[in-house]
């Protein structure tokens, strides 16, 4: 059953009224609105090699940086897939960012193809060799990170329940930024125009800088 029961606002003079209710039970909206609500988020756009050398690339929307020292970053799949087979195969990944320029390119990555299709081919997009780890960079991306696997984690429920669900961590041991972003030593995150993943299958945002706003820490 939904709560539509009201509480009171932040304000403490206005009633908000809630769509309240247990996922368990279905959330009765046209959408479900988990993804839209923790959003919008970065893109995993995850590169690595298999066993036999052969590329892959693929989009995560489930990603994002999760330590400052060692830098620790991650991308939940769902389903064990060829991404994760890799890094778990090598023991690594690069993550590429997207921006603007190449975010069709990332959308044709996210293809559900058989292993012998090269996503960096069918995307019409060209890899480097990454400097430390196996896996290949997108070359026309402007920043990446070379990350060696450092765990790979079955989700479970509440309950103790798993799931088909894989969180792969890693330490990143290399960072490449194009040397336009950086702008007497830092770098801005909206520089680049990254681009973001929003609510359902189809939903992005571009960042850009007025969408800034500047908030001190206690």
């Amino acid at each position: 059953m939904r709560d539509k029961g009201g509480n009171k606002g932040s304000s403490g003079d206005m009633t908000m009224r809630f769509h309240s209710y247990r996922p368990q039970d279905g959330h009765g909206l046209r959408h479900d609105p988990f993804n839209a609500i923790v959003g919008p988020r970065p893109i995993g756009w995850i590169s690595t090699t298999g066993r036999d050398g052969r590329r892959n690339l693929a989009p995560y929307s489930f990603f994002n940086a999760f330590n400052y020292q060692p830098p620790i970053i991650g991308f939940s799949s769902i389903g064990w897939k060829d991404t994760v087979r890799n890094a778990s195969d090598t023991k690594a990944f690069v993550w590429n960012l997207v921006t603007m320029d190449l975010s069709q390119h990332m959308n044709s990555s996210s293809i559900n193809n058989p292993e012998v299709l090269d996503e960096f081919d069918y995307a019409d997009l060209e890899s480097i060799p990454a400097d430390i780890v196996s896996a290949p960079r997108v070359v026309s991306s402007p920043v990446s990170f070379e990350c060696r696997v450092s765990q790979i984690l079955r989700l479970a429920s509440a309950d103790g329940q798993e799931v088909d669900t894989w969180l792969t961590l890693g330490e990143i041991v290399k960072i490449h930024i194009a040397e336009h972003l950086v702008a007497e030593g830092v770098y801005h995150t909206a520089a680049p125009g990254p681009v973001l993943c929003g609510g359902g299958r189809d939903e992005y945002f571009e960042i850009g800088e007025s969408a800034k706003f500047r908030m001190a820490r206690p």
